[in-house]
């Protein structure tokens, strides 16, 4: 009878079919009836369904009967894996131990392909320290051993983080294509399964790091078809609904991405602390732009105590409550611990939107400088359109609308061209304030309303809000088919201001003044200060009720 169950288990393992596997080997297991390779196969099954407790008690009891078996470097291969499931667990300390463990194992024996396992956490710690090229060295060591020993799970390894810290490094066409020779032996079933996984999820991870979302969609579709072959992938499904929350995210299907996020977070509670964190921020961001301020404030705390930073997130809920130097000093503290560009590209972005809101012409401009370098080093879709939307704000707040329209038509299509339906709206409001500030008040009202339709869709109410309020203040305060600009203008010249002192008190050049006031003269049919001024308080341009 014995016998014939654990036949059983072993064919359904064999199928992947892990929750029948797991309940004949746990049948056998009860009449102690299991070899190390049959105990080995009850801990994977066990963690493929996501019992990661009961599958480091059975990895624990398969490390030491292969130590007790003088078999020293499997044991230290599993102390590495054993380790490594703790550590994304979120528990260091034990984590660590088993690191150190294989590392005095290793010490014991000659160099073999296990040494290369080691050396993958390694690199992972050197990649995040931004040693971007110790981490490429290691990883080249990592695809000698391979090479020495025939390991093709160890090759691929050493293969994927090369090419994420060379992309790093800003060699993306090169780096990318280090992992996508990666994936040929994962697609020829030459990679072992749970490496396999991890292998494409870092791929997924760097994908959106990039904001590269043509690829992040391709990268994701085949980690979920890669997923379907088994009957249970908790640990890669987990992840790849949270990856597949952030793009519902970008198209603008906000239920369903909270859905998955909130399931993310569920099902990997006890498995991966970071992709939980991860899911918590994003559902964060979802409930941010819908105006959900406190189901925000409660998802960001829930990511900062998993040890996810909330920024930039947090600091764009702060400005929506009209807390802005909150929110710049929030962001001005997290760029200034962000040494590499990648992860700089959001919290600019969001800085962006600080400068936008306090009228700071000088920021914007910092703002817009960094974001075009690294558009023009990574040259991804997204960071090229997150470029364009921040160039558009630093032009508009340097009075060159004609510049603005440019990079903000740009900004348009790139976010049209990656399915960024929020994003658009967005860029479509400043572009119609460069519209409307060049005289084009038909086309801009196009714009605003083409946002209108969208926000309204999305259930974006603070940006719904903000679009009614501006168009509120428009109508109020452009008497003469002013712009908002001009009036400010006006108002200065009419207290009687120099160009001089119109340029310093709106932080723009002289010339550009001059340029407003010539703007002026011509919408009002006057010619000269005096009469300007007079139209000025005329039309309540000047005084309390200004």
């Amino acid at each position: 009878m014995t016998d014939a169950v654990l036949a059983q288990a072993r064919e359904a393992y064999a199928h992947h079919r892990w929750d029948v596997a797991y309940t004949h080997f746990a049948e056998v297991a009860t009449a102690e009836h299991l070899d190390t390779d049959d105990l080995a196969a009850f801990a994977d099954a066990a963690w493929w369904l996501g019992d990661t407790d009961r599958s480091l008690e059975l990895s624990e009891e398969v490390y030491r009967r292969c130590l007790q078996g003088d078999h020293t470097p499997t044991a230290a291969r599993l102390a590495v894996e054993i380790g490594f499931l703790w550590l994304i667990r979120g528990e260091q300390q034990i984590g660590s131990g088993w690191i150190s463990r294989a590392r005095r194992l290793l010490a014991e024996v000659p160099e073999c392909a296990e040494l290369g396992y080691l050396r993958y956490l390694a690199v992972l710690e050197a990649l995040h320290a931004v040693r971007f090229d110790e981490a490429r060295a290691m990883a080249r060591e990592m695809q000698s051993l391979a090479t020495t020993h025939d390991d093709p799970t160890l090759c691929a390894m050493a293969l994927v983080l090369e090419g994420i810290a060379t992309v790093r490094s800003g060699q993306v066409t090169d780096g990318l294509a280090l992992c996508d020779e990666a994936m040929l032996p994962i697609r020829a079933g030459d990679v072992e399964r749970s490496w396999a996984g991890n292998l494409y999820c870092l791929v997924m991870a760097l994908c959106f790091e990039l904001a590269d979302f043509e690829r992040a969609r391709a990268w994701t579709d085949a980690t979920e078809r890669w997923c379907d072959q088994f009957s249970n992938a908790a640990m890669f499904t987990g992840i790849c609904r949270v990856h597949r929350a952030q793009l519902l995210h970008l198209d603008g299907a906000w239920d369903q991405a909270e859905s998955r996020a909130a399931q993310a977070c569920r099902d990997l509670a006890d498995m991966n602390v970071e992709v939980v964190a991860a899911g918590h921020y994003e559902i964060g961001e979802l409930r941010r732009v819908r105006g959900d301020d406190d189901g925000a404030e409660q998802a960001f705390a829930r990511a900062h105590a998993l040890g996810r930073d909330p920024q930039p997130g947090l600091a764009l809920l702060r400005l929506a409550q009209g807390e802005t130097a909150t929110a710049r000093r929030s962001l001005e503290t997290a760029l200034a611990a962000t040494e590499p560009p990648l992860p700089r590209v959001p919290l600019l972005a969001a800085l962006a939107d600080v400068a936008e809101a306090t009228q700071d012409p000088s920021l914007a401009g910092a703002v817009a400088a960094e974001l075009a370098e690294s558009a023009a080093t990574f040259r991804t879709p997204g960071i090229q359109a997150r470029a364009a939307a921040a160039a558009g704000v630093a032009h508009l707040l340097a009075d060159e609308p004609d510049q603005a329209l440019v990079t903000l038509r740009e900004a348009c299509r790139a976010w049209r061209s990656v399915g960024g339906r929020y994003e658009t709206a967005r860029a479509q409001v400043r572009l119609a304030r460069a519209l409307a500030a060049i005289g084009d008040t038909d086309a801009a009202r196009r714009e605003r309303e083409q946002a209108t339709v969208t926000f309204e869709t999305l259930g974006a109410r603070p940006d719904l809000a903000a679009v009614a309020a501006a168009g509120h203040m428009t109508a109020r305060a452009a008497p003469g088919g002013l712009t908002g600009r001009e009036v400010e203008v006006l108002r200065l010249v009419a207290e009687g201001a120099s160009n001089a002192v119109v340029a310093e008190q709106l932080t723009i050049s002289e010339r550009t003044v001059e340029r407003h006031i010539s703007n002026i003269f011509l919408k009002l049919g006057v010619s000269s200060r005096t009469q300007a001024a007079r139209f000025a308080f005329e039309h309540g341009l000047v005084g309390e009720n200004a």
